[in-house]
């Protein structure tokens, strides 16, 4: 859903945690790490899947005002496979070098025939031919309500090696960790040896609304990851409560994310698009190693004088932050990176955004953090290249989006932000 510059944004490759996608869904860390980590898996997701006001790559499926669906949530093939199109094209299932594609239309109709009974009146998607993993995210009613369902699939695992699943999947924190917005967190061993976590939670940590956000994340041990998400609203963000809880209770969403057909999915993900993921040991390869590795060094190098990192990670390829000090208290900063955004510059910069001579766009926002730290305020700088690199970096007046301010204003400066995202250095990772 969608650059957490923002916001969210994930989830989800989106979300800072991005904007959410598509104007119909939306897209920190030792007390809050823990926590913070499910959080942030989450936005992760979200950033993924979409990104601040507009769509990247979603292709808006028509489902025909209300689809009926058929009942059961099972993880067999039902009424053709993934790559079944409406003109018999070849399936997805075969096991050649070079398997099929799965296109957007392919992915909500997989969700949607994999779902309970009910309807289906909206439906947003990526195929396999997007340069981010695909996804179908849709607007599913059973009778008692609208709710937003949204599901991904990738590839997580590196190259050779023994594989564990337990080390890719998102872990539960401890439930009395403040701020987690969780009510509940359950990892589990599937017989397959797949490994699912199961997260029951509020979209807002501080639960100012009362949007529940679902999850399940199951990673397989070939190393395809599914990660499922639902509301008890037609989107995750902007749209009031619909329901008393999301549609899929947890064990539907868990038969959801294992059902066979995604694993179709991700092996028709092009290799040159896959992320790969180490196991837990870290080596060449791993996710957060490469280029989100860089964008932190980047970040880091650039901040200015008299700044120092109180601590950092990278925790997607595209996604960076740190918590630096002034002297005058801890500041939160991040870094979001995504490759190939020209086709959706229009939706993401207005007419009140500059230009500057060599075709970059800049845009600014200062406002309030939307991660429920009290009196927290978000700084952003939004940047597009010519050749559709953006960067977009954000800072805030506290070391968490989640926790009260602890100084009036961010340790950097709207004008030190702006120097920073329009650092030449972003160059070296590439159009």
């Amino acid at each position: 859903m969608p650059v957490d510059q923002t916001h969210d944004p994930f989830e989800d490759r989106l979300s800072a945690a991005l904007h959410q996608a598509g104007g119909t869904f939306d897209t920190d860390r030792a007390a809050l790490a823990a926590a913070g980590q499910v959080r942030g898996h989450r936005l992760r997701l979200r950033r993924r899947a979409a990104i601040a006001g507009g769509a990247a790559g979603l292709a808006l499926v028509g489902v025909g005002g209300a689809l009926l669906v058929p009942s059961g949530t099972g993880g067999s093939a039902r009424h053709g496979s993934v790559a079944a199109t409406g003109s018999g094209a070849p399936s997805a299932v075969a096991a050649t070098p070079a398997v099929p594609a799965v296109s957007a239309n392919e992915m909500v109709r997989t969700l949607t025939e994999l779902l309970p009974e009910g309807e289906v009146t909206r439906g947003e998607a990526r195929g396999t031919d997007s340069p981010l993993p695909p996804l179908a995210q849709v607007v599913f009613d059973d009778g008692k309500g609208e709710g937003a369902v949204s599901l991904l699939v990738d590839r997580v695992r590196g190259e050779g090696g023994a594989f564990d699943p337990a080390s890719a999947v998102t872990p539960c924190p401890e439930m009395e960790l403040p701020d987690s917005g969780l009510d509940s967190c359950v990892t589990q061993t599937l017989p397959d040896g797949s490994v699912v976590t199961l997260i029951q939670g509020y979209e807002y940590p501080d639960r100012r609304a009362d949007t529940k956000a679902w999850s399940a994340d199951l990673v397989t041990p070939d190393g395809t990851r599914v990660s499922v998400s639902e509301w008890n609203a037609a989107a995750q963000k902007g749209e009031p409560v619909s329901r008393p809880e999301p549609p899929l209770g947890m064990e539907q969403l868990k038969t959801l994310a294992a059902a066979d057909e995604w694993r179709r999915v991700a092996d028709a993900i092009p290799e040159e698009t896959r992320r790969p993921t180490s196991s837990a040991g870290g080596s060449t390869g791993d996710a957060t190693s490469h280029e989100g590795r860089r964008i932190l060094a980047i970040l880091t190098q650039a901040l200015p004088d008299g700044v120092k990192v109180v601590s950092s990670d990278n925790d997607e390829t595209e996604f960076a932050h740190a918590v630096v000090d002034d002297g005058k208290g801890r500041s939160y900063v991040q870094v979001n990176l995504q490759h190939d955004m020209s086709d959706v510059a229009g939706e993401l910069y207005g007419s009140g955004a500059e230009t500057l001579p060599d075709g970059t766009r800049v845009a600014t926002r200062q406002g309030p953090g939307e991660k429920g730290g009290e009196g927290v305020v978000m700084w952003t700088v939004d940047t597009m290249r010519a050749h559709g690199m953006r960067v977009v970096i954000s800072a805030f007046n506290s070391g968490s989006q989640t926790t009260a301010a602890t100084r009036p204003e961010p340790a950097l400066t709207m004008a030190q932000l702006r120097k920073i995202a329009l650092s030449p250095q972003w160059e070296l990772l590439g159009a």
